[in-house]
């Protein structure tokens, strides 16, 4: 087996031109250096220095060993300057999330990452639960934040938390205190983010089982669209219950009393299965610490 003693003998003796000028920049002895070209030239059967002369010149095999020597060497030096250093590695994060986290907790994350790993470079990408389910599958991100509303074993989950959601809608569209039904919610023109989100299948189903195929419906992918057209009166919205309360104090939405409720949205972190490393399992982690729901453009 070569190794990198070896190499040095044959690369310090060429450079040098003599045995006992490599001897003396690897600190040892001329016998040593010998014996480490010698087992080299053993190894592959060929000689490596013409010893018919002087000066210790390299036979056609030994300048191939000798480019090999000298590379082999450069890159082991990279290595250890690289591993050496203080600063610590650049690293580009490809972190995808929904709108909801977007506006919620991603500022927090973010900083706490950063600080974490302060080479680290950010690619956020906001996009639906489908949009980002396939893009982790693709190997376009490393990690995202999403509803769990997928059993794929591709894919490795943790629990995060949940987002408690309430039919909202502009004060005086219904009685005060009213209690509704789907029906009563079905009369009126739904503002909904599609069926590509989890909200938007989670209430498709709620209408589904109350027998209710269609409604007049607004579809927009975007949840700040969905919140201002509710705000304006367009409809009622099926939205994020307690980061949308400072609209309720200052009377600019009403949260609805409707029964049955629609079930609340669970969020995982969620990795490919097979991609698992030491800073997937600390982003999961910071995540895990930093996950609220419940508090709108959180100041990092």
């Amino acid at each position: 087996m070569m190794t990198f003693k070896q190499l040095e003998a044959i690369y310090w003796v060429a450079q040098l031109g003599g045995f006992s000028q490599a001897a003396l920049k690897l600190h040892t002895t001329q016998p040593a250096v010998s014996k480490r070209v010698q087992e080299l030239e053993d190894a592959f059967g060929t000689p490596l220095f013409d010893r018919s002369l002087r000066s210790a010149r390299l036979t056609q095999k030994g300048e191939e060993m000798f480019r090999i020597a000298k590379d082999l060497l450069e890159r082991r030096e990279l290595a250890i300057n690289g591993f050496a250093t203080a600063e610590p590695p650049e690293r580009q994060l490809r972190i995808g999330v929904t709108e909801l986290t977007a506006m919620t907790w991603l500022p927090r994350f973010v900083n706490e990452v950063q600080s974490r790993f302060p080479n680290t470079s950010f690619e956020p990408d906001i996009d639906d639960s489908f949009g980002l389910r396939n893009k982790l599958l693709e190997d376009q991100l490393d990690i995202a934040i999403l509803p769990d509303m997928f059993e794929d074993s591709r894919l490795a989950k943790t629990r995060l938390g949940k987002v408690v959601n309430a039919w909202m809608a502009k004060s005086g569209i219904f009685a005060p205190q009213a209690e509704l039904t789907v029906h009563n919610i079905a009369s009126q023109r739904v503002l909904s983010q599609g069926v590509r989100s989890a909200t938007g299948a989670l209430y498709e189903k709620w209408f589904k089982a109350a027998g209710i195929a269609s409604a007049n419906r607004i579809v927009s992918n975007n949840l700040m669209a969905t919140i201002g057209m509710t705000v304006s009166g367009l409809g009622v919205a099926h939205l994020p219950r307690h980061c949308l309360q400072p609209f309720v104090d200052l009377g600019m939405l009403e949260v609805l009393r409707v029964v049955p409720p629609v079930p609340d949205v669970a969020y995982v972190a969620a990795c490919k299965a097979d991609r698992h490393s030491v800073v997937l399992d600390e982003l999961v982690s910071i995540a895990v610490k930093l996950c609220d729901f419940d508090r709108a453009f959180q100041a990092t």
